[in-house]
């Protein structure tokens, strides 16, 4: 087999479906964010306004997160010098998970190195401690649950999206006796819309079925405290275990479980993901506990941020461009053509200086390719009126069909 021929027919087939991926080489300044930087591919530098970021209420550049985070490097140096089992648990650590435990009401925190992580060796240990686990994935949910679900090898059923008859229906059909678990995520990402979380929680208690709720793109937005979209329908307590990160709303990096002290004991025991990880520098850690204290009494940011999404959304309604909207922070224009979606991103990012990442399959089904827009308490009136004469000026120059809403 000639391999870099079939390297580069892969690479190849992406390019002619127009969904290759392209990174674009920005640097953040301390202070200014969303301004940031955009080194060209010819050198020349651009300033330049995300619109896609995932720190979604700018904690990354908060100045009570910068001075935990140099604070604790002062103190303790770059790395932690090894995974938790061997010389990489510090005060940090035990601090941060002592915040996440807090945060969601559970008994124990563990602390991943990133949410994927946290999601896949989860979900993979789970049938390792419990034999003939049977778990039930809502066909939406994330990459990283799918890898969990799919390692070492199980009974696994895949109900329609918030589709609660249809994850009756698989529930009713197994062995009452079989352990059970139901995984599913409180806000989805790519459609912005929200799970029944009750009523799955009322089917778990009926068939006698752990829950696994991710709340990656709700921790630090929804609820009094920022515990996430089961702290804002007072139901944390129904959920067995609560997956979250730390590197979108709380700004820093990071993933982790909340739950009781016996489940997260066992996890932290069986998982290879876990055990064999070098865990976050000190410094890191440090920052992600004063974001996670901050954002429980930062209530008006939140409002602040739904206000933004609220605005953004009105105006490309206003226009009559096609988003979804399921009332939540995320803000996805239907594009429906991998072409088009990417050469809107080009032209919004040279001409006018306004970065958004093009969202084409795998990331979302083929046909509903999306530009996905973030807006954030420090998006300032200005911008949102640039953003959205841009994309007025950039829809009729792509001869898009603006007539028929997505939602």
């Amino acid at each position: 087999m000639n391999y870099t021929a079939e390297l580069e027919t892969a690479i190849d087939r992406l390019h002619q479906e127009g969904r290759y991926r392209t990174f674009i080489d920005i640097e953040r300044r301390n202070g200014q964010y969303p301004h940031a930087i955009w080194t060209r591919p010819d050198g020349s530098e651009q300033e330049i306004t995300v619109w896609c970021g995932n720190d979604y209420l700018g904690m990354g550049q908060h100045p009570v997160v910068l001075a935990a985070m140099q604070d604790a490097l002062v103190s303790t140096g770059a790395g932690s010098g090894g995974t938790r089992n061997i010389s990489g648990t510090t005060i940090y650590h035990k601090r941060l998970e002592t915040e996440l435990a807090d945060l969601h009401g559970k008994e124990q925190a563990l602390l991943f190195t990133s949410a994927y992580n946290a999601n896949d060796a989860t979900l993979s240990t789970l049938r390792k401690l419990f034999p003939g686990l049977i778990i039930y994935s809502d066909a939406l949910n994330h990459a990283s649950m799918i890898e969990g679900i799919r390692r070492n090898e199980g009974p696994k059923r895949i109900f329609r999206h918030n589709d609660t008859a249809h994850l009756r229906e698989l529930l009713a059909a197994d062995d009452p006796a079989a352990p059970k678990l139901i995984a599913f995520e409180s806000i989805y990402s790519m459609d912005g819309d929200f799970a029944p979380i009750k009523a799955i929680c009322d089917l778990a208690d009926e068939f006698n079925a752990l829950t696994y709720l991710d709340e990656v793109h709700a921790v630090g937005m929804y609820g009094p405290r920022g515990g996430g979209v089961a702290e804002r329908e007072r139901i944390m307590h129904r959920l067995d275990i609560i997956n979250g990160t730390l590197a979108k709303a709380f700004g820093v990096m990071g993933g982790y479980i909340a739950s009781s002290e016996k489940m997260c004991d066992a996890i932290r025991s069986y998982a290879p993901g876990f055990i064999f990880t070098t865990s976050l520098p000190p410094a890191v850690a440090a920052g992600a506990a004063a974001s996670v204290a901050f954002l429980k009494t930062a209530d008006d940011l939140r409002r602040q941020h739904q206000t933004q999404a609220g605005i953004l959304k009105t105006r490309f309604k206003a226009l009559g461009m096609p988003v979804i909207d399921h009332g939540s922070h995320i803000v996805p224009v239907m594009v429906g053509d991998p072409v088009h979606t990417k050469k809107l991103s080009d032209l919004l990012l040279k001409d006018f200086g306004i970065y958004v990442q093009p969202i084409n399959f795998p990331t979302v089904p083929r046909g509903t390719e999306r530009l996905r827009f973030t807006p954030s308490p420090v998006h300032r009136a200005e911008q949102i009126d640039r953003l959205v004469s841009a994309m007025d000026a950039l829809w009729s120059h792509c001869a898009l069909n603006r007539a028929e809403l997505a939602g």
